[in-house]
């Protein structure tokens, strides 16, 4: 009974002794957590909400040390930033007239762009932009939109309702290849740039343009241009310089205030004849086209001194200019003359004699 006894005792204080480092680790636990929850601000998502809200007026004050004032615009300008993205604080400033924002590396416009109502000028030229938001159409009042330099494939059909843009420029996109028909109802733009990217025709909604005075389509893949690309009526200057052109509609002598064409590194083989009436046109270039015909433009006269002429002049007499143009038609009118003539001697020498 005795050695019952002692067993007894010993089991007893065994588990005495477990119980208590137990009580202790248990003890040391809740007192790790009660530490971890006084270094947590009270409330998980409230701390996140109170720490969003911190970093954002952070932010925003650093949006609005961009700010400037020019001809009494209000100007949001952001130069050699990273900003791929804009914060939704930036509604804060929609009083903002204009964004120049460039080299920053802004991948997306924002869909609150709607909310910028008095936005007049938006570039964006020379970042990473892939995509127009639809939510551009909401932007009456804007009238520019530059978005050269970037990854823009593809063009929503509600930019046809920004009903007071005058100016678009789309350069060096790559990718671009057409435009939404919508684009037709732009009756206010003056100014479209679409060189660089990878058209093969001129878009049909560009030609119903009714105010278009300046176009770019140089360094695409035009093949040819339209029949009726004289319905473009106010169009004074057209750049297609290095595209595919093989030939020229005989249309284009009807566009009455074109003054500036440029053709120069296309596949022309030919000028049309009608060409010779455009008297309106300023400046021509055919510089690196393989012409059917080889002509050398005459040296120009020496100038005097009191007849103060314009530099312009200087670009009228260069070498494949409009003064190359018009010698060239008259050459290829010569020519065509002599093979006729000779054409019709050869015809009355082989009719016999009677």
């Amino acid at each position: 009974m005795v050695g019952v006894a002692v067993v007894g005792v010993a089991v007893g204080g065994s588990v005495s002794s477990i119980k208590a480092l137990w009580e202790t680790r248990i003890q040391k636990i809740r007192e790790e957590e009660e530490e971890q929850r006084k270094r947590t601000p009270r409330g998980g998502a409230s701390g996140r909400l109170c720490v969003g809200l911190w970093e954002d007026r952070a932010v925003l004050a650093r949006l609005k040390q961009k700010l400037q004032t020019e001809d009494g615009r209000l100007i949001l300008r952001i130069e050699q930033e990273e900003w791929k993205t804009l914060p939704g604080c930036l509604v804060q400033l929609s009083q903002v007239q204009e964004w120049q924002i460039h080299r920053t590396g802004l991948q997306k416009i924002p869909s609150f762009i709607s909310s910028f109502q008095n936005l007049l000028v938006l570039d964006l030229s020379r970042n990473g932009v892939t995509e127009i938001p639809k939510q551009i159409g909401k932007l009456i009042r804007l009238r520019e939109l530059l978005l050269s330099y970037n990854r823009v494939q593809f063009v929503p059909e509600d930019l046809g309702l920004c009903e007071s843009l005058e100016r678009l420029d789309l350069a060096m996109n790559r990718d671009l290849n057409q435009l939404p028909d919508q684009i037709r109802n732009l009756s206010r733009l003056h100014h479209l740039d679409l060189s660089m990217n990878d058209f093969t025709s001129l878009p049909d909604c560009v030609v119903d343009l009714p105010a278009l005075e300046w176009l770019d389509m140089g360094g695409n893949r035009l093949e040819e241009l339209p029949e009726d690309i004289h319905r473009m009526e106010q169009l004074h200057t057209l750049w297609l310089q290095r595209n595919r052109l093989e030939r020229l509609p005989v249309n284009i002598s009807r566009m009455r205030n074109l003054d500036t064409l440029v053709l120069s590194s296309n596949r022309l083989k030919d000028i049309p004849p009608l060409m010779d009436d455009m008297s309106n046109l300023r400046f021509v270039n055919f510089r690196g086209n393989p012409l059917t015909l080889d002509v050398t433009l005459p040296c120009s006269r020496t100038k005097t001194d009191d007849q103060n002429e314009d530099e312009d002049e200087d670009d009228d007499r260069e070498m494949f200019g409009r003064d190359f143009m018009r010698f060239y038609i008259r050459e290829a009118r010569k020519r065509a003359y002599a093979v006729l003539n000779m054409h019709c001697i050869n015809h009355e020498a082989d009719v016999p004699s009677q």
